[in-house]
């Protein structure tokens, strides 16, 4: 059987932590950001771990 390929989309916008976690950065920054307070996209900014559930479905395809 060939080994599975790795989804190059999805290597691309999360990233794997030493502990096994998906790490992605937080949406709502592309664009319009002018009409967006500062406070939000203050909170917009940095990364944050993928949630345990979505994690599960992810994962095997690394």
């Amino acid at each position: 059987m060939p080994k599975m390929k790795t989804k190059k989309a999805l290597r691309k916008r999360f990233r794997k932590t030493a502990t096994g976690k998906l790490i992605h950065l937080g949406a709502g920054r592309g664009h319009l950001m002018t009409t967006k307070s500062r406070k939000r996209k203050r909170n917009a900014r940095g990364k944050s771990v993928l949630a345990l559930m979505e994690q599960k479905k992810l994962v095997n395809l690394f």
